[in-house]
């Protein structure tokens, strides 16, 4: 039986980010999935590599990540199609006008760069949206990434570095000596690391993760339509509620011209089949915004689980109750932006290394506070 020194469990881009950073460092590496590269979570997102700010753990590990993300994109074939078009974060009303300044504030105080726009500095920004808004925040660093190919990417990195891929293969109990597949085989390991996105807590239910629907439109090819990543600022309440379904405007241009058409988040949605209902209200919310956009023509509509934690951090670090066995998952509506960062907590733990952020935040065996 093959000995590795770390099984990862999840070929998506947290589990391709961790691969990569475990075998640069010259440790053995095998990543099984049951389905595919970048085939569950990952395909549901918007590829949005973004600095968010609800709390400062947040702000620490994406901006940390952000910048990870920006030297390797040096060495990103075209395929990936990281792309920096910046977001602006779209004020409706003069209350939201304050939340544009305080992240102004935040931004400028920690080195990144943002301009306030107005109501005719944001038209003249994005002329697709409609009058009457109060203006936004654009943060010219913020980038995109076509999440499967970069997905594809990390994932070559580490097998050219002698990592083992093993698809269609799944894995049906974790312990502290390795991993047990469905069709019997054992496969030993030092470290298992959990990456498995929305289905990380079905082998271990210690993990608080909730799967939460989304569903995504895609556009024809409309060149110009829209330049910057747009997102409304009420985004932030409808990510990080945890109760009720939610819609939010949230719309990204591709580089092959086509628009990328979100946001919506819906708890105890055990179907991945499209509800025409919040289907319904996240375009209604988008048109709000943008009233051209329903001459567009779409052609897909897909949705998928992203894993949510009851603080709206991921889980990095060891298990409760494990000695071997590491989480990095839980990772919501941020893991494209995250991955590179949760994959040089894990290196660091695993390496008994001080890290460049403070892992603590991020710990699986820390509590919540019941609201």
């Amino acid at each position: 039986m093959k000995t590795f020194d770390v099984a990862i469990m999840g070929a998506g881009i947290v589990g391709a980010a961790c691969a990569a950073a475990l075998t640069r460092e010259g440790l053995s590496v095998v990543v099984i999935d049951a389905n595919g590269i970048a085939s569950g979570t990952t395909a549901a997102g918007m590829g949005h590599i973004v600095v968010m700010d609800d709390t400062k753990a947040q702000f620490a590990l994406t901006k940390y990540s952000q910048d990870l993300w920006k030297q390797l994109a040096q060495e990103m074939p075209k395929d990936c199609e990281y792309d920096n078009c910046g977001t602006i974060w779209v004020a409706a009303n003069d209350e939201e006008m304050t939340e544009v300044r305080r992240k102004h504030e935040l931004y400028s105080a920690n080195s990144i760069p943002s301009e306030i726009l107005g109501e005719n500095g944001l038209r003249d920004a994005e002329p697709n949206l409609r009058e009457g808004l109060a203006g936004g925040l654009l943060v010219p660093g913020d980038t995109v990434v076509y999440q499967l190919t970069a997905t594809k990417f990390l994932i070559e990195k580490a097998v050219a570095k002698g990592a083992e891929l093993r698809l269609a293969d799944r894995v049906v109990t974790i312990t502290d000596d390795g991993v047990m597949l469905k069709n019997g085989e054992s496969i030993s390991a030092s470290i298992v690391v959990n990456a498995a996105g929305a289905n990380a807590a079905e082998l271990m239910p210690q993990l608080n993760i909730k799967k939460r629907k989304g569903h995504l439109v895609i556009t024809e090819r409309y060149e110009g339509f829209v330049s910057h990543q747009l997102v409304e600022l009420g985004y932030l309440r409808s990510a990080h509620g945890n109760d009720a379904d939610s819609v939010a405007f949230n719309v990204q241009p591709r580089s092959t011209g086509q628009m990328l058409l979100g946001s919506s988040r819906q708890f105890d949605a055990e179907t991945g089949e499209v509800d025409r209902e919040i289907l319904g209200r996240m375009t209604a919310r988008a048109f709000a915004f943008m009233p051209r956009l329903p001459e567009l023509s779409a052609v897909r509509v897909w949705t998928g689980f992203r894993s949510a934690t009851p603080d709206n951090l991921p889980f990095i670090g060891k298990i409760l109750g494990f000695e071997n066995v590491y989480a990095a998952a839980g990772h919501e509506g941020l893991g494209i932006t995250t991955s590179l960062g949760t994959a040089e907590l894990i290196t660091d733990a695993l390496l008994g290394r001080k890290s460049q952020i403070s892992p603590e935040p991020y710990l699986p065996s820390r509590t919540f506070i019941e609201h």
